[in-house]
């Protein structure tokens, strides 16, 4: 059978189903009230997304997601997420827990937080507690300690501000060395 036909049959079935399922009286619709204060959960979720070429910008893998719809939050257990640019890999994210607010406009990691910056000149990783992310605008901020290690030096810091967008960083109370190539 061809499987066009298969797939004209199964929406006309789908269809009949859901007309006769709505007009019976046996569903209730849902009001929309009572959506919005839904709590949603997931298990080992993998994510991909495009950007608006189509070209990889996230890959993430998440063990455990609670959604509220009502306050826009989310709670992420163990997310290790890879952002891309140019279909490469430029930065590394882990934490075992994200809390994300506002629709994701502002996500706060906390413990074992690891975020790697990849460069021309090798990589630069951050270690801290807790270190908030906002993705829209690529900037990361924390007074927490870092500890911070690049090709050409190790530190700790009270404190980071970066835009990883035009690779600014702002680091409080430095203690470390340099070793300038």
């Amino acid at each position: 059978m061809d499987t066009k036909v298969l797939y004209v049959t199964a929406v006309l079935i789908a269809a009949v189903s859901g007309g006769y399922y709505y007009y019976s009286g046996k569903g209730n619709k849902l009001d929309a009230n009572a959506a919005q204060s839904m709590t949603y959960s997931a298990e080992g979720i993998h994510v991909l997304q495009t950007d608006e070429k189509g070209d990889l910008h996230l890959r993430a893998t998440v063990d455990h997601l609670e959604q509220d719809l009502k306050k826009e939050t989310a709670t992420l257990v163990n997310l290790n997420a890879s952002m891309y640019e140019n279909n490469q890999v430029n930065s590394t994210f882990y934490a075992k827990q994200a809390n994300g607010y506002d629709d994701n406009e502002k996500v706060v990691l906390k413990g074992q937080v690891k975020a790697t910056k990849l460069g021309e000149q090798g990589q630069m990783v951050f270690l801290t507690d807790e270190l908030t992310s906002y993705p829209k605008r690529q900037v990361l901020e924390t007074t927490h300690q870092v500890t911070v290690t690049a090709p050409n030096a190790s530190f700790i810091s009270q404190g980071l501000n970066a835009n990883l967008s035009t690779g600014e960083y702002e680091f409080t109370h430095i203690r470390g060395k340099y070793v300038p190539n």
